[in-house]
């Protein structure tokens, strides 16, 4: 088979996202097991013990129809919970109470932003089905999944609600993969149903497959990253088996997070092979009564916001669509721009900030923390007021970010008020006098001299001018002494 006949690639995912209540799925145990001794958040329910009923809860139930409504899916009239017949460690009752034929919503829509072949464009990845069960336990293997000669079971995490996004084999890249979840990520996020910060939040099970092979399915992996180079690795893989006239078999695989691989782990079952039937324990629940008033619980979801911000705050489609991605980002900004400018917020938050956040590796959520919505209105009204230089302004955010303190302390602190015009003027001519090679260089056309002198006025004046301010005081000073010569 020649090399460009081979492609097609087609992903679908099934992402799990743990539900934010106080209690599991089917009993009281708190979910709040993060942190936790291995076995401490468990009870005769979620072990599996004989004799232990399961209820569920109504909230979960709830927060599950509230998702499939923001996915734009068609909420059943009735759902009904299975069990999911199959033994691993992990898997306490040797079944997983989950839903099959009645789930709680079916076909809905989400729309990505995908770069490939060139340009922005925007595409409908369609939702197959959202349904509700229950988590397993975690497996923690001492070495690597292949390699370790024993593994331990925390039942912490057994029980714990799901909610579980179904695609369509729509998604072309693993890049457009890692767009989807961050776009699920945001809409989650804006419900107040999930905590994308927590361990084990979201994790997905990916299937893909290349023209001309079977489709493999990857499971179990806990991060965005971790989907893109799991899915980038399959890729390879598969089409290098097709390229040699070898067979793709239908599999279900593992990826090894450190070593960036997949790794064989069964053959891939059918869905006759997990025997569903309904949970006796469990009676059919009746929940299109919910849904009108759930649709009314629903807030504007990021796609909407994005629209409003980028009319109502006259900001750029690219501004609005990076503060509109998190709800604790959205909500920074819109508090920030109530109060000042808000095309100078749009800039200072969503470039600035977030890079900030970024370089840190810390949420919008930990940043509130340290640096109040008025606070910053203040860093950014001394900034208009040419208090501080842009410069200056950075340096307090960070300082704010790494160590704490008030905007006024750190100006104070560090000397970051800005300088007089009188003493730029005088920096300036100090750095031109004890420069005057690079003054000639300017003069014969070599514009990197003016950054070096501007580069050592900066210096002289401790960050405290602006650049552009500088830059026309030096341009002007080396003016008047050309004149003065001719």
């Amino acid at each position: 088979m020649k090399s460009e006949e081979i492609g097609g690639v087609k992903i679908g995912l099934e992402c799990h996202a743990q539900l934010l209540t106080r209690t599991k799925l089917f009993c009281r145990c708190p979910t709040n097991y993060q942190n936790s001794e291995p076995n401490t958040h468990v009870c005769e329910t979620c072990l599996g013990l004989p004799g232990a009923l399961p209820v569920v809860n109504g909230q979960a139930l709830r927060y599950g129809i509230k998702v499939a409504l923001a996915l734009g899916c068609a909420i059943q009239p009735e759902t009904i919970f299975y069990r999911k017949n199959y033994y691993y460690p992990d898997l306490p009752r040797g079944f997983q109470i989950t839903q099959y034929d009645f789930p709680i919503a079916l076909k809905g829509l989400v729309s990505i932003e995908s770069t490939e072949n060139g340009g922005a464009k925007e595409r409908e990845i369609r939702i197959t089905r959202v349904h509700m069960e229950e988590d397993p336990g975690r497996l923690v293997y001492k070495g690597t999944i292949d390699t370790a000669k024993y593994s331990l079971v925390d039942y912490n995490r057994s029980g714990m609600p799901l909610v579980e996004i179904v695609t369509e084999p729509d998604l072309r890249s693993p890049k457009e993969a890692r767009i989807f979840l961050g776009k699920l990520r945001s809409i989650l996020g804006y419900l107040g149903v999930f905590d994308g910060d927590r361990e084990g939040a979201m994790r997905v099970d990916a299937n893909i497959s290349v023209a001309g092979g079977q489709r493999a399915e990857v499971k179990n992996i806990s991060s965005y990253k971790g989907v893109e180079r799991a899915l980038a690795f399959e890729i390879t893989r598969q089409k290098n088996l097709v390229r040699r006239g070898l067979v793709v078999t239908q599999e279900t695989r593992h990826f090894d997070e450190v070593r960036g691989i997949t790794i064989s782990m069964r053959t891939k079952e059918f869905e006759h092979d997990y025997r569903y039937f309904p949970e006796p324990d469990l009676v059919p629940l009746h929940i299109s009564g919910l849904v009108e008033e759930l649709k009314r619980e629903i807030p504007e979801l990021p796609d909407e916001k994005r629209t409003r911000f980028a009319t109502q705050y006259s900001i750029t489609q690219e501004h609005a669509t990076a503060l509109t991605y998190d709800i604790t980002i959205a909500d920074f900004y819109e508090a920030v721009a109530s109060k000042i400018d808000s095309k100078l917020s749009a800039v200072w938050i969503a470039d600035v900030l977030k890079g900030e956040l970024n370089y840190r590796s810390i949420s919008m959520r930990e940043a509130s923390e340290r640096i109040s919505t008025d606070e910053f209105v203040s860093i950014l009204g001394y900034l208009n007021e040419s208090v501080i230089t842009e410069r200056g302004a950075t340096e307090i955010l960070r300082e704010m970010l790494d160590h704490g303190g008030t905007p006024d302390e750190i100006i104070k602190g560090k000397g970051l008020a800005s300088i007089a015009s009188g003493d730029i003027e005088k920096a300036v001519s100090e750095v031109i006098g004890a420069n005057k090679s690079a003054v000639e260089d300017y003069k014969a056309g070599k514009n990197e001299a003016l950054n070096f002198i501007v580069g050592q006025v900066m210096k002289q004046t401790r960050g405290r001018a602006e650049p552009k301010e500088v830059r026309e005081f030096v341009r002007a000073r080396i003016d008047r002494s050309a004149e003065g010569q001719s």
